[in-house]
């Protein structure tokens, strides 16, 4: 697929306690957070886990990114739908081999509150 300046690019999952666990190994993240849980039985997802959603939707685009830039707005739980809403901002070749981009992100959970947003920028070779 090619893009293009204004593309908007949709990518939605939800977390389980397993993706939790594995991110915890994986990270070091053993914030007492992610390893208990809460009255409803729920963890608090990594904000880095939260975060691969939109490289998710990079790496479907094969972007090496340069920069990334995360702002945390809202706790994660297991269980809860986050869509995430990738839009391409810039998308210009710059020779044979490789081309700029740049997108902007969103990400709300199942109840619309914006709990992610931030850019990214890099090359597509």
């Amino acid at each position: 697929m090619s893009l293009k300046v204004g593309d908007v690019i949709t990518f939605e999952r939800s977390f389980t306690i397993e993706d939790v666990k594995l991110f915890t190994k994986i990270s070091g993240d053993e914030g007492t957070h992610h390893l208990t849980p809460d009255e409803q039985g729920r963890l608090v997802i990594q904000g880095l886990l939260t975060a691969t959603l939109p490289t998710k939707v990079g790496g479907d685009h094969n972007v090496l990114a340069r920069t990334m830039n995360f702002e945390f707005l809202r706790p994660v739980f297991t269980g809860d739908r986050i869509v995430c809403e990738v839009t391409i901002e810039n998308y210009q070749k710059q020779d044979d081999k490789r081309t700029a981009i740049s997108a902007s992100f969103l990400c709300k959970n199942q109840h619309e509150k914006l709990v992610l947003r931030g850019d990214f920028a890099g090359v597509i070779l």
